[in-house]
C-alpha cells in the first residue's frame, strides 16, 4: 500500500502560465520523490504600470510519501 501527500505549491514566469507551472514541478522535484500529479488550483497575473509583469499559477502536487 502507498500513500501519497498533497501540497500547495505557486510558480511564477515572465514567458508564460506553462512556464511558470514546468519551473514549480521542476523546483519541487529537487526535493520532492516520485511527484504524480500536479493540478493547476488557480492562475494570476502581477501587473505593473498596466503591463503582465509575471504569470502565476498555483499548483496542487501529489508524491509518494516515505516515512524515515
Amino acid at each position: 500500500m502507498s500513500i501519497y501527500k498533497v501540497i500547495e505549491i505557486i510558480g511564477g514566469s515572465e514567458k508564460s502560465w506553462e512556464d511558470a507551472a514546468q519551473k514549480a514541478v521542476e523546483t519541487a522535484s529537487k526535493s520532492l520523490k516520485e511527484i504524480r500529479i500536479a493540478e493547476v488550483k488557480e492562475l494570476d497575473m502581477k501587473v505593473e504600470e498596466n503591463k503582465v509583469v509575471e504569470y502565476r499559477v498555483k499548483l496542487r502536487v501529489s508524491f509518494k510519501y516515505i516515512p524515515d
